[in-house]
């Protein structure tokens, strides 16, 4: 079992950046797929981001101005967000999921779907002003 706790959101311009945050209470970096969703009101959940260990994909409209890295030591893995744009306002929220890197790269990789992932945070909202 793993908890996940986002932080790092808030309110910025469009144009700018903010780095988000999501803590893990144990070691996931080769144990666990994660990823980054957003939803926006009304909206369905949509991936962002998948990792396991040093691999990493990105939604195809995300590819260019969100990075997303981590911190093994700390468990810690980060979204780097840049040249923010209003449709960039939504909640987001980290997950986790038991895997190995043979289930990451045939099941989670690429697309990444909001379904079957065991494990989610509370989420950090992010809103961009025009």
């Amino acid at each position: 079992q793993v908890t996940l706790v986002e932080s790092g959101g808030g309110s910025v311009q469009a144009g700018g950046s903010l780095k988000l945050s999501c803590a893990a209470s144990r070691y996931v970096y080769n144990t666990y797929c994660m990823a980054w969703f957003r939803q926006a009101p009304g909206q369905e959940r949509e991936g962002v981001a998948s990792m396991f260990a040093a691999d990493r994909a990105y939604a195809d409209s995300m590819k260019g101005r969100f990075t997303a890295s981590r911190d093994t030591a700390k468990n810690t893995l980060y979204l780097q967000m840049s040249d923010l744009k209003p449709e960039d306002t939504a909640m987001y929220y980290c997950a986790a999921k038991p895997c190995s890197y043979d289930d990451y790269t045939r099941y989670f990789r690429h697309p990444i779907s909001p379904q079957t992932w065991d494990y989610w945070g509370q989420g950090t909202q992010v809103t961009v002003s025009s």
